[in-house]
């Protein structure tokens, strides 16, 4: 229940009112609720508070689909934590699904990343593809996923959705990603600054249109694919440079002033990505979202939000600063385990 959760458990529930879903979260960014918003969990079944890293079996009970989102989810994060990094996205990973399997459970989709390319930026990439993690983050994303195929089998079926950079609304917003940023930035400030040269390419993907992925993952048939599948998520008329974005959101944003900063090292996480498999797999669950609507319902959300003087770079929506200060009051500590619960 971060970033995409709360948007995953809404479509699930509008596809089928009568489901039962289940949420399991440790709580970390509970607080960091847009202020207008009511809490998302509220379209959930149960909610489960606890750490990944030791899930009691009776969560299980009933269930037989796992979408796995929790993870240490960015570089600057993973950077600062990287034994919790590897931990929590790649052990625990691992971990959770053999207890699901265990537990009678038949399919676990995994939310991977296309991070896992790092630099590629003389071919686009596919499923085939070289992996080059450059990153804490990309690399416990490698390891998860080499450990998980060996646990699918007939009766327990993984999918690895590699999914391009999310953007887009959510009851939990975050502002630490790359298109999300820049049109805070552009709201509040009126002014993008892209740290980069503006040459690296990202692949990009709105959060509701992972959320359709999520769907597809959760019913797949084993018939129609191997047991374990690992398949690009996005599509590929979203490849973008930083610099294209940046200037889609002033174009969108009047007044609004890009620089670049030219004197800056070049920026090794490039890479574009395929996507004809996904097409090819899941036609009816292909990607709705384009990019001027995306901004555009960033810009309103962005507008309704109260950052004061400090900006949004102080708030609770850049996560490493709500973990950096959830350390720094000595309710989490260095493996990020929170220090008053015992679980």
């Amino acid at each position: 229940m971060g970033y995409i959760g709360p948007v995953v458990v809404k479509h699930l529930r509008s596809k089928d009112p009568r489901s039962y879903l289940a949420g399991l979260d440790t709580g970390y960014f509970s607080a960091c609720v847009n202020a207008w918003d009511a809490l998302p969990e509220r379209f959930l079944s149960v909610q489960h508070y606890t750490d990944i890293r030791r899930v009691p079996d009776y969560v299980f009970e009933g269930i037989e689909a796992v979408v796995h989102l929790a993870a240490i989810s960015n570089d600057a994060i993973g950077d600062r934590f990287q034994e919790a990094t590897l931990e929590i996205n790649h052990k625990s990973t691992v971990s959770l699904a053999r207890q699901a399997k265990r537990l009678g459970v038949g399919s676990f989709v995994f939310a991977s990343s296309c991070s896992m390319y790092g630099s590629a930026e003389e071919e686009t990439c596919t499923e085939n593809s070289p992996l080059n993690p450059l990153t804490a983050y990309a690399r416990s994303k490698v390891y998860a996923e080499r450990d998980l195929e060996p646990l699918a089998d007939e009766n327990f079926r993984v999918t690895s959705l590699r999914f391009s950079t999310a953007c887009g609304m959510s009851d939990r917003l975050r502002l630490d990603l790359v298109l999300n940023d820049f049109v805070a930035a552009a709201v509040t400030e009126r002014r993008i600054t892209i740290l980069s040269d503006g040459t690296p390419w990202r692949p990009l993907i709105n959060v509701k249109d992972m959320a359709l992925a999520i769907e597809w993952a959760i019913e797949r048939l084993t018939e129609a694919e191997e047991p374990f599948l690992a398949v690009n998520v996005g599509r590929s008329d979203w490849n973008y440079q930083v610099k294209e974005l940046a200037d889609a959101i002033a174009a969108a944003i009047p007044g609004v002033e890009v620089s670049v900063n030219k004197d800056a090292q070049p920026d090794k996480r490039s890479y574009r990505v395929n996507f004809d498999l996904y097409r090819r797999l899941a036609p009816y669950h292909q990607p709705r979202c384009d990019l001027a609507s995306t901004i555009r319902e960033l810009k309103q959300g962005v507008e309704k939000i109260q950052f004061g003087n400090s900006g949004f770079r102080t708030s609770q929506l850049i996560r490493l600063r709500v973990l950096s200060k959830l350390c720094e009051t000595g309710l989490l500590d260095r493996e990020l385990r929170w220090v008053d619960r015992q679980d």
